[in-house]
């Protein structure tokens, strides 16, 4: 029978452990270097889908994905200063060039088409949707459009506002202050959110002051994506498995000097 010596044992142990080690290598850098694939988990995050436009949503409308019972409507684009929204109250505008207002209002936001306008002082209530087939304790990306409105016919200073929802964490935008007859213009806002469960509910509230002169929080192009790795967490990697292979390097050379 002939036997393995001892040396020729380890150093295919130390070949197997090296291939390993390069796996390792290359699903790391897939992991943290190959542009992100996530799927978008939300539905309707641009507010495209709906039964009727220039509506109040949950009086006389729906928007596919959403439920709402707050006083909160969807404009077309270029609409919001012009033809306005029906409603449970008759029509509602936004203060904009198209009535009276050279606020910079533009005809949609930065994502194009309808976007969603909610009063944060009057009937207030968020709309919200159930996102599914989450991984608990994974990390979530949500990415939205926002903007800070007044309700054209009123005069007054205001404050906007978005509360997000994420099962049970909570985070808030900045709070925009609006001169009468003001738009803060769009801006770009990620929230960063840890899954609860297999699913939540992703809401948003509008918060805005004072009652009487109807602040309006405008939304739109809203995406859920799980997150990437943090640059961090990929250097800690790395530099673990550029540590370990320099232990098999050194092993090695030491077993082909003996």
């Amino acid at each position: 029978m002939i036997m393995n010596r001892p040396n020729q044992t380890v150093s295919l142990a130390l070949s197997r452990a090296a291939k390993a080690a390069g796996t390792m290598f290359a699903l790391a850098s897939l992991l943290c270097l190959a542009p992100a694939a996530h799927a978008n988990l939300i539905v309707n995050g641009s507010f495209e889908s709906v039964t009727v436009n220039n509506a109040q949503l949950g009086y006389n409308s729906t928007a596919t994905g959403w439920s709402t019972s707050g006083y909160n409507f969807v404009f077309q684009s270029g609409s919001a200063d012009t033809i306005g929204a029906t409603g449970q109250y008759g029509n509602l505008k936004l203060w904009g060039p198209g009535d009276g207002s050279a606020n910079g209002l533009p005809a949609s936001s930065p994502d194009g088409g309808n976007y969603l306008a909610a009063d944060g002082a009057f009937q207030v209530s968020p709309i919200t949707q159930t996102l599914t087939n989450l991984t608990q304790g994974a990390k979530y990306t949500v990415s939205f459009w926002w903007a800070g409105a007044q309700q054209s016919g009123f005069t007054g200073a205001t404050t906007d506002q978005w509360q997000v929802g994420f099962g049970a964490q909570t985070q808030s935008t900045a709070v925009v202050s609006l001169p009468s007859h003001g738009f803060s213009g769009w801006v770009q806002q990620v929230f960063t959110f840890t899954a609860d469960g297999t699913s939540d509910v992703l809401s948003f509230l509008a918060i805005g002051t004072p009652s009487g002169v109807p602040p309006f929080a405008l939304l739109d192009g809203v995406t859920v994506n799980a997150a990437t790795p943090e640059p961090g967490t990929c250097l800690l990697m790395f530099s673990g498995l550029l540590a370990g292979a320099g232990v098999l390097r050194r092993k090695q050379r030491s077993q082909t000097k003996r």
